[in-house]
């Protein structure tokens, strides 16, 4: 280590009257890669945030800089969740749009996106350089909203390296991607160390490239612990998970008897002359607790959109729900009222401003949102889910002020809250610390055993699959293989 690159003397955070960072001493050596890890609420975003100049800080952080106060003028943060803006620069798209074909012209294309940016970047990077390395040469005319987790995720980077910069900073970039995915971004994180690149990644202990040669360990706002890779490798974290409760059950729902949640018969999703799912065959019985996997891209998002009511070619399907045919005179609500939905896009597109309490009772309309009054008995079913989450101090505070773990288990209750009969529930896990992963596995396979709830239930990990699960499907390229 030649030189200082950064350095952070008691940087002390405060949101909302609370303490997020307590006092963080570090110093970055210039050429060396920092990883970050921690427990979900241990302060990493906002650590990767105050770098960027979004939060004000007591303490000190200086580098070589031309002007001491202003470092983050130099820091590129990518952040764990995009959003990005129609062809009207509006940020308003919305939940199912994706599946809308006619809407998807409201996206701008992914060159059009890097219209935006110089062909070659002050630090030397040429555009077609990058686009080369990051594979996004056949994704050009794609539009944004259409774009794969990963797809999207290098294109977020990519556009970072075309700033003017000295530091990168990615906040859980591997997270939604498939084995070749996770493979394909670490490969790229170690040429960009090797043309010089300075960064620093927010991570988990599984996902490592090797070019990060120093990590650390953040717990409740503070560096607790330093070392490399390999001494992290069976890393644990601090939270405690919740002790087994019995679920509430001030109402008790009732739907109607059915033999099948969901059945398909050489169902075909196609997008201007592109197969998205192909002669799909599948028949989901209830009480069956099933794990779908592919990799990105292989259509397993939209064919969850086809059982959640949010994809319009559903009508041009023989596709049964609850052994009623889709588009017999059915309104969405009555396949929403019986489903228990969750996936990574509804939780981006969720409204950030609402409060736990509001965000647990908007389940029983599957809005997002709550748009509608509650009576006495749904108030107080939503009054025992939070204390069954032990969140009942914390109704009135805001989704977005609680740690991603927190925020994650507000939403599985949000899409149990009405007892639904089948869960379709897309990577649940992704974002979440080991012990909030072992804490949504237990809840989800104790809601299914005690209600015999079916289950659909995605990851690209297999170590992320509940107990119950006992059947499988694969989608490659919209088949099933």
């Amino acid at each position: 280590m030649h030189s200082t690159m950064l350095k952070l003397e008691n940087v002390e955070v405060s949101l909302g009257g609370v303490k997020i960072l307590a006092g963080i001493s570090l110093k970055i050596g210039k050429g060396e890669q920092l990883a970050v890890l921690g427990a979900s609420g241990a302060g990493k975003t906002v650590l990767a945030e105050t770098l960027g100049g979004r939060h004000f800080y007591s303490g000190s952080i200086s580098g070589p800089f031309r002007e001491a106060e202003a470092f983050h003028r130099k820091v590129q943060l990518v952040d764990q969740q995009h959003r990005f803006k129609n062809l009207s620069n509006q940020g308003d798209f919305y939940y199912q749009q994706r599946y809308n074909a006619q809407d998807a012209g409201g996206s701008i294309t992914v060159a059009e996106n890097l219209s935006d940016y110089p062909e070659t970047a002050a630090n030397g990077f040429q555009q077609a350089e990058l686009i080369g390395l990051f594979q996004l040469g056949k994704l050009l005319a794609e539009p944004l909203i259409q774009l794969s987790n990963g797809e999207n995720k290098r294109l977020q980077i990519v556009k970072a390296l075309l700033t003017d910069h000295g530091l990168l900073i990615l906040d859980q970039p591997f997270t939604g991607l498939d084995a070749a995915g996770r493979q394909l971004l670490s490969a790229i994180l170690n040429s960009l160390a090797e043309r010089g690149e300075q960064m620093i990644l927010i991570t988990s202990s599984r996902d490592i490239p090797p070019c990060f040669s120093r990590v650390v360990l953040m717990d409740q706002g503070r560096i607790i612990r330093e070392g490399s890779p390999a001494d992290f490798q069976s890393g644990t974290s601090s939270f405690t998970p919740l002790p087994p409760k019995e679920f509430p059950s001030r109402i008790l729902f009732t739907y109607p008897d059915f033999e099948y949640a969901v059945r398909m018969c050489n169902v075909n999703v196609v997008y201007d002359e592109k197969f998205i799912l192909r002669s799909i065959d599948w028949e989901v019985k209830k009480g069956s607790c099933w794990s779908l996997s592919g990799p990105n891209g292989a259509g397993k998002s939209t064919l969850l959109s086809l059982i959640t009511g949010d994809n319009p070619q559903a009508y041009a399907n023989e596709i049964y729900l609850f052994d009623r045919k889709r588009g017999t005179g059915e309104s969405i609500w009555e396949i929403k009222q019986k489903t228990g939905f969750l996936s990574p896009e509804l939780h981006l597109f969720f409204d950030s401003s609402a409060t736990a309490y509001h965000t647990l009772a908007s389940g029983f309309r599957d809005t997002i949102g709550l748009f509608r009054r509650l009576s006495a008995e749904q108030h107080e079913l939503v009054l025992e889910w939070l204390r069954f989450l032990d969140l009942d101090e914390y109704q009135d505070r805001p989704l977005s002020s609680f740690p991603a773990g927190i925020q994650r288990m507000l939403l599985l209750g949000r899409a149990m809250i009405k007892r639904p009969p089948l869960l379709v529930l897309d990577e649940p896990c992704q974002g979440l610390d080991q012990d909030h992963i072992e804490q949504v596995k237990d809840l989800i396979s104790r809601y299914c055993r005690q209600f015999s709830a079916t289950l659909i239930f995605v990851s690209h990990y297999e170590e992320e699959l509940p107990q119950c699960v006992n059947r499988f499907l694969r989608l490659q390229a919209g088949s099933i293989v």
